[in-house]
C-alpha cells in the first residue's frame, strides 16, 4: 500500500498574536513541526501545541529557525557553523521538556525558513545542524527538502531522513524551492496543488517552474497552517490522498 505523512507547520502564535489554525489543522496531518521560540512561538503555546498533538495522536518534531521574530525566521542571517549547530540544539531541547512533561517522545527535526533554504543548498551548514541533532539525540529523524544537501548530510552522518515535498510552492530545475518573491513561488489553485501532490506521491515526479520534469522522492508531504485556506486545503488534500488509495500516517509509522 502506498503511505505518506502529511505535516504541517505550527504552534507559531506568539504572545496575544494568532497565526494559523492548529485546532482545526492538527486532527487532519500525521506530523507536526512546533516552532520553538525563536522565529515564532513561545513557552505556552509550545506547551499547548503538544498537548494537542498528543490529543490527536499527532507526532512531534522540532521545528528550529533563525532567532528572528520580526522577519518570522525568513530573512537570511550569516551565523558560524558552531552557531548554527548550538541554536538548533537550544530549541530542540526546549521543546524537548514540553514533550516529555506529556510524556510523549520527540518523533523529528524540520528546520524553518531561512535556515531550511541555506542548509539545503550548503552542505557544511547542513552538516553542523545534522551535528546538532545527532548530539541531543540520535534516534531523532531529520525532515528534509527531497534531493538537498540536508538529505546527504543526514546521510553521510548515518542519520534517518525523510524526504518532504510541498503541496504549495513552486520548483526550479535543480529541486530547491522557487523563492518566495519570485512571481508563482506559492501555488494557491487548490485543485492543482493536489494534482501536484499525487503526482509527485505516485509518480515521483514533479514539473518545476520552467516546465522541466525532474524526479522527486516524497516520505512527506508539507501544508502550510498559517493560509487563509490552511484548515479547507488540508481536509481536500488528505480526502484525495485516501481516495487515490495513499494511506496517511507518519513517516516514523510502522
Amino acid at each position: 500500500m502506498n503511505r505518506i505523512d502529511l505535516n504541517c507547520d505550527l504552534g507559531e502564535s506568539f504572545g496575544t498574536y494568532i497565526i494559523g489554525m492548529d485546532e482545526r489543522v492538527i486532527p487532519l496531518i500525521s506530523s507536526a513541526n512546533i516552532a520553538c521560540g525563536f522565529h515564532a512561538s513561545d513557552p505556552l503555546v509550545m506547551s499547548n501545541t503538544v498537548v494537542l498533538c498528543k490529543k490527536y495522536g499527532v507526532a512531534v518534531g522540532a521545528h528550529p529557525g533563525f532567532p528572528d521574530l520580526s522577519g518570522f525566521g525568513r530573512r537570511n542571517m550569516n551565523v558560524s557553523l558552531a552557531e548554527a549547530k548550538t541554536m538548533v540544539q537550544y530549541q530542540i531541547g526546549a521543546l524537548d521538556a514540553f514533550c516529555q512533561s506529556e510524556k510523549i517522545t520527540l518523533q523529528h527535526v524540520k528546520l524553518h525558513g531561512a535556515l531550511y533554504n541555506m542548509a539545503g543548498k550548503d552542505y557544511e551548514l547542513a552538516r553542523a545542524v545534522c551535528e546538532g541533532v545527532r548530539a541531543v539525540n540520535r534516534d531523532l529523524v531529520m525532515l528534509v527538502l527531497a534531493g538537498s544537501q540536508m538529505k546527504k548530510a543526514a546521510d553521510d552522518l548515518g542519520m534517518k531522513a525523510a524526504e518532504e515535498v510541498f503541496a504549495d510552492r513552486a520548483y526550479e530545475e535543480d529541486g530547491s524551492l522557487v523563492a518566495r518573491a519570485k512571481p508563482g513561488a506559492m501555488i494557491t489553485d487548490e485543485k492543482f496543488a493536489i494534482e501536484r501532490v499525487l503526482t509527485m506521491v505516485l509518480e515521483h515526479r514533479v514539473t518545476s517552474a520552467s516546465g522541466r520534469k525532474i524526479p522527486i522522492n516524497a516520505d512527506s508531504v508539507c501544508v502550510h497552517g498559517d493560509g487563509e485556506k490552511a484548515f479547507v486545503f488540508a481536509k481536500s488534500l488528505r480526502k484525495a490522498l485516501e481516495e487515490s488509495g495513499i494511506n496517511v500516517c507518519a513517516f516514523g509509522t510502522p
